[in-house]
């Protein structure tokens, strides 16, 4: 059994992986500023990441795989977006995920054989109009995720998971109708947008043994629009 723990992951991505590693009987925390409806087998600790003092005191000693996922969908033409619009992203995204990697590291290297995972997006490898401030954003955790691994390296593997388009809260106005989710569909080769759990199977890979040999990579989990055109 495995000490997880996740920084958001009271609905969308989070929950799904949560679920998914409660399910297979490991140890799960979730930490995030609200629950409202608790998953069987996880523990909540209350937990503001945006916070500039986090309070790291009730996170379990030994953390086997710490997961960030709070992320941000922040789509304007650059010309729309203030200063202030592209410092919330990077504050969201990158800054708070690094004052919580840095709060829990000493919890991580107390595990065997830990594993950090971290979230991008497939905008920063592929250039999608109205998307600069996200892509920015994603674009310094990517390469966090690669500069942390190789200083972590062999005792921590790090690693990041970019999606495309996922059924999720976080996405809900680019997918609030039938129209709008099917036209997001047809832009991708494999022909629909991804499901929270699409990318909790990605995030059970990563923090599983079957990955031990993997550090420093970005996992393109996006139906082929990465890197496939047709």
């Amino acid at each position: 059994m495995s000490n997880i723990v996740l920084i958001g992951g009271s609905y969308g991505i989070g929950r799904a992986i949560a679920e998914a590693q409660a399910a297979k009987g490991h140890a799960v925390w979730v930490a995030s500023r609200s629950m409202d409806d608790p998953i069987t087998g996880v523990d909540h600790i209350h937990f503001d990441a945006l916070s500039e003092s986090p309070d790291f005191t009730h996170f379990p000693s030994e953390i086997d795989a710490l997961l960030y996922c709070p992320g941000s969908i922040n789509l304007r033409p650059f010309g729309s977006l203030k200063e202030d619009a592209f410092r919330k992203d990077m504050e969201i995204n990158f800054f708070s995920m690094v004052r919580t990697v840095q709060g829990l590291l000493s919890h991580v290297k107390n595990a065997s054989s830990p594993s950090i995972v971290l979230f991008s997006t497939v905008a920063v490898q592929t250039g999608l109009p109205f998307h600069t401030s996200i892509a920015a954003a994603k674009g310094a955790v990517e390469g966090f995720t690669r500069a942390l691994a190789a200083e972590m390296a062999p005792k921590v593997r790090v690693n990041c998971i970019a999606p495309s388009l996922t059924d999720t809260p976080l996405a809900s106005k680019l997918t609030a109708n039938e129209k709008s989710k099917d036209a997001s569909a047809q832009r991708h080769p494999l022909k629909r947008i991804g499901t929270a759990e699409d990318i909790a199977n990605a995030a059970d890979f990563l923090i599983n043994d079957t990955s031990s040999w993997m550090t420093g990579q970005v996992l393109h989990v996006d139906g082929g629009m990465g890197s496939v055109q047709i």
